[in-house]
């Protein structure tokens, strides 16, 4: 089986097109491929697969094996695959994920490879019913109070294609990140769990972003999070619409716009290839 690892600005995650919708398991897969130590070492696994409603389709498995529903950086190195192997020839392109469709531009260099990409992360989605989170289903969690164990956190939670809880700090750097990660992943009143995202307010127009992601711990970069970051920041007063954020892996660009869409453009590289075995057959398809 034919792989490439690529990151866009830290968050790895190895890639397998599978147009011909081999069936194979996955969660087990994504388990095995992503061991640090054992495997190729990643974030996650994600599939590039065909689509009857875009150019292409993707799935992302976390490292635990879990399914998320949107990936940004994935996103873009999807992008990137596509243009620079020909599948695709047009620069505006649109893949189809469990989030819905996202339309995406590729900015080759000059050599025609692409180099980065900007991506319609679509419309944040405030309601708790559509994060979700518990609570009363029509309301919104912007800003509300967070018990946790002995500490109460005021946070800020939206879907931007998959859960998020954006906590505002003051110095980021040294925040514990890995002991209030977890806890506030899975906390009851998020009943798929959450990727939350510490935030420092740098300026109007920077930020400083650490993000514990559901099924994957701290990484160093999450396009959705940063996304939710945008939001939460401009709603709360704290940031303009276009701002940059400053991850651990690299710096995105973001822009929410006046229409309420988020867009995001970053890098992608690819990093290298290779052949994994062929895993044994299993009964569940891969087939969005």
């Amino acid at each position: 089986m034919r792989f490439v690892k690529m990151q866009g600005i830290g968050n790895d995650y190895v890639y397998i097109e599978n147009l011909d919708l081999v069936r194979f398991d996955p969660r087990g897969l994504a388990i095995r491929m992503s061991h640090r130590q054992f495997g190729i070492g990643s974030d996650g696994l994600i599939l590039i697969l065909p689509s009857d409603r875009a150019d292409a389709a993707m799935r992302i498995f976390n490292a635990d094996g879990s399914e998320a529903e949107m990936c940004g950086n994935g996103i873009r190195c999807v992008a990137k695959y596509l243009y620079d192997r020909r599948r695709v020839t047009g620069r505006e392109l649109t893949i189809e994920t469990p989030a819905g469709i996202r339309t995406v531009q590729v900015l080759p260099d000059a050599a025609g490879r692409v180099a980065q990409v900007t991506v319609d992360m679509g419309v944040p989605r405030m309601e708790r019913q559509q994060i979700p989170m518990l609570g009363e289903p029509a309301a919104q969690a912007l800003a509300v109070p967070l018990q946790v164990d002995d500490q109460t956190f005021t946070v800020h939670c939206l879907s931007m294609g998959n859960p998020h809880c954006v906590v505002f700090v003051e110095e980021v750097e040294r925040f514990p990140v890995a002991v209030w990660g977890p806890r506030i992943e899975h906390h009851p009143l998020f009943p798929q769990r959450i990727n939350v995202e510490f935030v420092q307010v740098l300026s109007r127009h920077e930020v400083r972003q650490r993000t514990w992601e559901r099924g994957a711990g701290e990484t160093l970069a999450c396009g959705t999070g940063s996304s939710a970051v945008t939001v939460a920041g401009f709603l709360s007063g704290r940031t303009e619409r276009r701002i940059v954020n400053h991850l651990a892996g690299g710096d995105l660009s973001m822009d929410y716009t006046e229409q309420g869409r988020v867009l995001m453009t970053g890098p992608a590289v690819e990093v290298f290839e290779g052949e994994w075995p062929e895993p044994e057959a299993a009964d569940e398809s891969v087939a969005v």
